[in-house]
């Protein structure tokens, strides 16, 4: 008969537990310390949690438009406005919408609470128009806009491969005289790129493509006319109507910023290029010359349509050289053209890094479909999320003392084991929600806490079930430290099919909800991922360690490996020699 092998482990056998609970160590100390270096040292809130902001938007429809508030454009908008705000980087912002015309957006309080205010709402529709005349921000009749006065340019704004613009603009004219030059303007032909057409700024060309001069009917001329004229941007509410109504084809008037509380107003053709012609935008620090700016990129469509359009501006005269860059019916900056582009455009003015980059943010996710107002703004207080906070909190640490008791009760000395393995799985959870919190947006809410109440059950039962295969190897007459290392490899499969399960329901869960449920989902599935961890790298090796000691190896009555109380069988090796005795005596060149 063969000897057996010297150095030979028992199936499942662990050889250096000690490896695995120095790795989960410098892994607890690694987290721990990336979150006091982080500064996040508690886990981000959710709104039920901390409270925050409520907003409700109504939709309203331009007029002839009504049909626009439909199902389509209020998913479109919720969409949007989630990622605007998401990309600032607010958690758990909940978006939807409430009946057919409003939308009720939840934004929890934090450092970005108030930009994302902001933005929630903002239309964010973008045009290039072409500048056909501009004057100071006055009506033509105020004393401001006589004929001596000059108005300061708006802050120049610059395309990929141009010089800036130079601060020009025309002279303001007074009365009859500027009548005359509006109407000239509004009877020039359109600067839309045509094959062979001139460029010069107002009504589109014909289908064929040949230049055409079509004027503007006399009475749109006239209301148009009367309108530039009248115009006062120094005042808000006439600033935000001006715009109002008007088609992308259509002239209109706008009014522009040139340096706090000096406006200009200005007269545009129809635009050429729209804000679905950007392809992605940022805000960033222009370091040559020491300003924030908006940087755009054009998609492929959008860029024949830039270069076309400036080809034909740069060969004309101030004004109607410049191209007003339009968001929301204000002017943002309105930059001359001086040689054709395409790839990339960029506006600067006066931003700072906040409005830069909130620009920039709204540019990448789009306009919205519609156009909404804020009906209500309401402050959430953290006072009802507290309670039922508080009353989460005691009923778990009520089920979290109940399976103590029970483990303790029925297990004994193996209760310790299952407590520091549920004291580890706790920290490594709470570490891990609170780096989560900075780098994705997690934030911790009522179905969150819900989900790591749950994952306490799901994390004692891996115990159990290890625990429990030992007890049946005893039951079978081994000794401690064979049963400890017999009894891992089935209940290293029943954890792992059970967690399994546990963490496809979650991320399924996960998948098929919004709001707050994926918190729960999301909570329930990290923890069920934790407790793999738990119990390969701290579990395992810790019942390893101790199988050694006397107190548990011995079988001491308080240590609930007592083969006794078990009910276990003769030692195997005891059986085989009475077994061999009874078959009678055995040659020993046999044995």
């Amino acid at each position: 008969m063969a000897a057996p092998k010297k150095g030979r482990r028992p199936a499942g056998g662990q050889s250096r537990p000690g490896r695995a609970l120095a790795l989960i160590l410098i892994a607890m100390v690694a987290l721990t310390g990336g979150m006091f270096w982080s500064g996040h040292t508690t886990p981000r809130l959710g709104i039920d949690l901390a409270g925050g902001t409520s907003i409700t938007l109504k939709a309203k429809a331009e007029p002839g438009q009504e049909s626009a508030v439909n199902e389509t454009n209020m998913n479109t908008a919720v969409g949007i406005i989630e990622r605007r705000v998401n990309g600032l980087g607010v958690s758990e912002a909940e978006v939807q919408t409430q009946g057919k015309e409003n939308i009720i957006v939840n934004i929890p309080r934090g450092t970005n609470e108030k930009q994302a205010r902001e933005q929630v709402g903002t239309t964010a529709q973008l045009y290039f128009r072409p500048v056909l005349a501009v004057t100071n921000g006055g009506p033509a009749e105020a004393p401001s806009a006589s004929s001596s006065g000059s108005p300061s340019a708006k802050p120049s704004s610059s395309a990929s491969g141009s010089t800036a613009g130079e601060k020009s603009a025309t002279p303001s004219a007074t009365g009859s005289a500027q009548g005359r030059a509006l109407t000239e303007a509004l009877k020039a032909p359109s600067p839309t790129p045509t094959p062979t057409g001139s460029a010069s700024p107002s009504t589109t060309p014909k289908a064929t493509g040949t230049p055409s001069a079509t004027p503007t009917p006399d009475a749109a001329t006239a209301a148009l006319q009367q309108k530039f004229t009248s115009l006062n941007c120094l005042d808000p509410k006439q600033r935000t109507a001006a715009g109002q109504g008007v088609k992308p084809t259509e002239p209109t008037v706008a009014c522009g910023e040139d340096a706090p509380g000096v406006w200009s107003k200005y007269l545009l053709g129809p635009a050429e290029v729209e804000g679905r012609d950007v392809d992605d935008a940022k805000g960033q620090l222009d370091q040559q010359r020491g300003m924030w700016i908006v940087t755009m990129d054009f998609t492929d469509a959008g860029s024949k349509k830039f270069q076309a359009i400036t080809g034909k501006l740069s060969a004309q005269a101030d004004p109607q050289n410049r191209f007003a860059i339009v968001l929301d019916g204000e002017v943002v900056s309105a930059p001359s053209v001086r040689q054709t582009l395409s790839a990339s455009a960029e506006i600067s003015g006066n931003f700072n890094q906040q409005s830069a980059q909130d620009l920039g943010n709204i540019l990448s996710y789009g306009a919205l479909p519609l156009t909404f107002e804020t009906q209500s703004v309401d402050t959430v207080t953290a006072a009802l999320g507290g309670e039922q906070l508080e009353a989460g909190l005691i009923a778990g640490a009520i089920g979290l003392g109940l399976v103590i008791i029970y483990l303790v009760a029925y297990y004994r000395g193996l209760s310790l084991i299952a407590i520091l393995s549920l004291g580890v799985s706790a920290l490594l959870t709470y570490v891990i929600m609170a780096l989560l919190g900075p780098t994705i947006g997690f934030a911790l809410n009522l179905p969150a806490v819900c989900g790591a109440i749950v994952a306490i059950g799901i994390t004692a039962d891996s115990f159990i079930v290890y625990f429990e295969r030992i007890r049946d190897e005893l039951r079978e007459g081994r000794t401690l430290r064979p049963a400890v290392e017999r009894a891992w490899p089935r209940a290293r499969r029943t954890i792992l099919v059970s967690d399994f399960v546990s963490f496809l329901a979650a991320a399924v869960l996960f998948i098929v909800t919004v709001g707050k449920v994926q918190g729960f989902a999301f909570t329930l599935g990290l923890t069920t991922l934790l407790d793999v961890v738990v119990v390969f790298l701290f579990t395992k090796p810790v019942m390893t360690l101790l199988a050694r000691t006397k107190f548990f190896g011995d079988g001491h009555a308080w240590s609930g490996l007592d083969p006794k109380r078990l009910g276990a069988k003769p030692p195997l090796r005891r059986t085989r020699r009475a077994n061999a005795s009874a078959a009678g005596p055995v040659d020993p060149k046999e044995a």
